[in-house]
């Protein structure tokens, strides 16, 4: 197993992206903490985790990715129940859809806290957890729109991105000396039971397959079989890239 003996933090863990990545995680063998807002959620995915694999566990720690003490307590937990930290998966973020002429501060600000804020906090109170491990790995959640200027996403979503990818890179550099290495996954549109809704608008769904040259969209496994990747031994030296997982739309 890839993931064997390793200790996971994943947010936004409850459901969708993030639990995805923390069942392969678990298929591979790591011990996962499903960290979310939504406990109802968090608790049901933890369990039926749990049962995937008789190596390592899975536990739900309630988490709010905007609070620092949220975070401090988190980690926390998973040093008394675990002693140890390999993997940081910043994976929550949220995306407010309105176009910046239209955007409400109080939005703006709201996706600022999540996508910006989130991840810096967990990057900076998961550092000396890291360093005590003897190294690992932060991988956070980007997108392609943190590496083009995408049109049909809103410069809001865009710019909280952008800014991740470029936190990743910072992270890389200066702690690699620590054997901490920093990557970030950038999915295209990853099809989902939600977005077959908004698909189902003939002129939209043209627009989200007729980018990518591979001619469908990324699955949610796809963008999680990424994250095994850079989280295991496979990809030791892996350090700052921004990995597109897209079927070739940032390369035209």
């Amino acid at each position: 197993m890839r993931l064997a003996n390793k200790v996971a933090v994943i947010t936004g863990a409850a459901q969708g992206l993030g639990a995805e990545i923390a069942r392969r995680f678990r298929e591979e063998g790591a011990t996962v903490y499903i960290c979310d807002v939504n406990a109802d959620e968090g608790e049901k995915t933890a369990l039926a985790l749990a049962k995937l694999s008789s190596i390592g566990g899975a536990s739900f720690l309630k988490l709010d990715v905007t609070s620092e003490e949220s975070w401090k307590s988190v980690f926390e937990a998973v040093r008394q129940k675990s002693g140890r930290l390999d993997v940081l998966v910043n994976n929550a973020g949220i995306n407010i859809r309105k176009n910046i002429e239209e955007m409400p501060v109080e939005s703006l600000d709201a996706m600022l806290a999540v996508n910006i804020k989130g991840p810096f906090l967990g990057i900076k109170h998961a550092l000396p957890l890291l360093r005590a491990s003897g190294g690992g790995s932060i991988l956070n959640m980007s997108s392609v729109c943190g590496i083009i200027g995408h049109k049909y996403t809103n410069e809001t979503y865009t710019t909280t991105k952008g800014a991740l990818t470029l936190l990743t890179k910072s992270i890389a550099t200066r702690y690699a000396k620590d054997n901490i290495r920093c990557n970030s996954v950038h999915p295209s549109t990853v099809d989902t039971p939600l977005l077959q809704t908004v698909l189902s608008d003939p002129v939209r769904r043209a627009e989200r397959y007729g980018e990518v040259p591979l001619g469908r969209l990324a699955t949610a496994t796809d963008v999680a079989n990424a994250f095994v990747y850079l989280a295991s031994d496979e990809a030791a030296f892996l350090n700052g890239v921004a990995l597109p997982v897209d079927g070739g739309t940032t390369a035209w």
